[in-house]
């Protein structure tokens, strides 16, 4: 009887952790597919200043480093010219619960580029904390 409990309660663990390791890549997978573009495109600081972490870092395509004030500044001085906007991920994992990686391709119809992000999770939420732009490269007319 006592093994039964103990394999039952065990079973019950294993799916609440696969629930909520599911729950969070499906968060994830809405803030960096649809959010993050949201806020670009409507030029939506108060989102994109729930979706950054207070000590959120960025690292361009060029090397130049800019922290949260300076990218909700940038978003709501600057139209994102983007036509047929997507991104790909190629990589989506969570560590230990809280941190989590993305890193993908995104593509519009006049350049493509590749980006990795690092989020945490803190009081439940998910926030970017550092991102990095790489490749990036003007599509030949």
């Amino acid at each position: 009887m006592k093994i039964k409990l103990i394999c039952a309660a065990m079973c019950f663990i294993c799916n609440l952790v696969l629930a909520t390791e599911s729950s969070d890549l499906e968060q994830l997978k809405h803030l960096k597919l649809t959010l993050w573009p949201q806020a670009y495109r409507a030029q939506d600081a108060a989102l994109l200043d729930q979706i950054l972490h207070p000590q959120f870092q960025l690292i361009d395509a060029n090397g130049q480093s800019s922290n949260k004030l300076e990218e909700l500044e940038y978003v709501k001085n600057h139209v994102w010219q983007a036509v047929n906007f997507s991104y790909q991920i190629d990589r989506l994992e969570v560590f230990d619960e809280h941190t989590a990686i993305i890193s993908g391709r995104g593509e519009t119809d006049t350049y493509q580029y590749h980006s990795s992000n690092v989020l945490i999770k803190s009081e439940g939420r998910w926030q970017a904390i550092a991102s990095h732009v790489s490749g990036f490269q003007h599509k030949k007319p």
